[in-house]
């Protein structure tokens, strides 16, 4: 119990040290101009080509002159994950960053960057034949990490683990340990009448 609480404790307070990350994530749903099977099945073929075109430096650039970031196209990038769902019609778009408020920020200005592309280019399209984007709803954001009570509840198992094996290891050696005469009459309050002299 010693040690699972020493773990414990280290874990939560290890936990408290780390700066905190936050994800921030918006949905942009993807919907044709009509309910044709043939429009559906392109749009839902097209969904990996629009995260491929919003993966870019150029669209992280464009994010960063928009929101007057001081970071690189590359950094952003690499705190962006853009992901599609087939079955929902939907491209997620998720940002993780120190600041969860601009996290959602830049996961707005990512998000409307993508609709107003398909906007542009539904204008080059007949309307039937047009396929439109709508953000879902406005971004939200939750701690990525430290996972605080994850870590600290590891944190106790592990030290458990740790503390009884340790203690099946002293029960063990204290099993094999050959006793002294005095050390038997002490701890069992009887007369130690020979011994079996150890063999050559």
């Amino acid at each position: 119990m010693l040690a699972a609480l020493v773990t414990a404790t280290s874990a939560f307070g290890f936990s408290k040290l780390q700066t905190p990350v936050y994800r921030s994530s918006i949905q942009v749903l993807i919907k044709p101009a009509r309910a044709d099977y043939g429009l559906t099945q392109t749009a839902v073929m097209l969904l990996r080509s629009y995260v491929s075109r919003m993966w870019t430096r150029d669209r992280a650039q464009e994010v960063i002159d928009s929101l007057g970031l001081m970071k690189g196209a590359e950094e952003l990038k690499g705190d962006v994950t853009i992901a599609s769902d087939n079955s929902r019609m939907v491209i997620q778009i998720d940002v993780d960053d120190y600041d969860g408020e601009q996290a959602n920020r830049i996961a707005k200005q990512w998000a409307t960057l993508l609709v107003q592309w398909r906007d542009s280019e539904n204008q080059l399209q007949q309307k039937e034949d047009r396929v439109y984007a709508e953000i879902l709803e406005e971004p939200s954001y939750h701690t990525l990490r430290p996972k605080t009570m994850i870590n600290t509840a590891a944190g106790g198992v592990f030290g458990l683990v740790l503390g009884t094996l340790i203690v099946l290891g002293l029960e063990w050696a204290e099993a094999g340990l050959i006793r002294l005469p005095r050390e038997l009459e002490r701890d069992l309050g009887l007369t130690v009448l020979g011994t079996i002299p150890p063999q050559p």
